[in-house]
């Protein structure tokens, strides 16, 4: 019998849905993951067959078996933070999502707490960590309501560069989009996503956001059927656009998530309806 061929150790416990594939490489870099009884190192293989530990906890076989892909899209309304606990007490989003077959959800990307809208959640953390790779140029748009007068200057330095504390950044795009007097909407594009980055630039042309709302993640876009708090699965469309976005093949089969109070009945055949 062929034994199976061994795979990059973050990949492996990536794809089983541990964390993303950077998160899984810093787990290694700080000696919490082993195999076979020996501290793993960046750049070890493993296969299904040997033992793997993380935090000295065995993984699984079951979890290790690449398990069906998942992909929500999640509204997040102002006030919840990006993470599984706060120390303050704060609701977050992994609250409200839908519990997975196995496996546990990765946030792709994140939005601070005073921020709204589109986030995606999945249980394949290769596709989370090539989403949020900054090589993939992917394109965030937000709804940004400024205070402050705006002027074609400003637009015209945000559209070639500002520099911030981290390096430089600009916009793709800058549209205004509505409003009057000292608060006025615009809808902006940038290609990465950087701690607080839209909110930075505008504060480096003398302007300050008060609103901020992403509407849109390379392919997917945020639709008024999800309000606030609320999630929805990506259409055949929409993943298979997420996964050419993300440079990956349709190589897993994609599951589906039952709604709370939703029951599929079986016919007398024993098939589902």
């Amino acid at each position: 019998m062929k034994r199976p061929e061994p795979e990059r150790l973050q990949k492996l416990l990536a794809n089983a849905g541990l964390g993303s594939r950077r998160q899984v490489e810093s787990w290694i870099r700080e000696g919490r993951v082993a195999v076979n009884g020996r501290t793993a190192k960046l750049g070890d293989r493993a296969t299904l067959d040997d033992r793997i530990t993380l935090d000295g906890r065995p993984v699984s076989h079951r979890r290790l078996t690449v398990p069906e892909r998942f992909v929500i899209l999640y509204n997040k309304p102002e006030g919840e933070v990006v993470t599984r606990r706060d120390p303050e007490g704060r609701p977050t989003v992994f609250q409200r999502l839908p519990r997975l077959p196995r496996g546990r959800w990765i946030a792709v990307g994140r939005l601070d707490v005073n921020s709204a809208g589109l986030l995606l959640f999945t249980n394949d953390g290769e596709l989370a960590n090539r989403l949020m790779h900054p090589k993939q140029l992917i394109e965030r748009e937000y709804a940004v309501r400024v205070h402050g007068e705006v002027t074609e200057e400003m637009v015209r330095r945000l559209v070639q560069g500002v520099e911030l504390e981290d390096g430089p950044a600009r916009f793709e795009e800058v549209v205004y989009s509505g409003g009057e007097g000292s608060n006025r909407w615009f809808h902006v594009v940038l290609m990465e996503g950087r701690k607080r980055e839209v909110r930075r630039m505008w504060e480096a042309v003398g302007a300050v956001v008060n609103r901020l709302k992403r509407v849109r993640f390379g392919p997917v876009f945020l639709d008024s059927k999800v309000k606030a708090g609320q999630w929805r699965e990506l259409s055949q469309e929409e993943r298979r656009a997420l996964l050419e976005t993300a440079g990956m093949q349709e190589d897993r089969p994609w599951g589906t998530l039952e709604r709370p109070g939703v029951r599929r009945h079986k016919s007398r055949a024993g098939r589902k309806r």
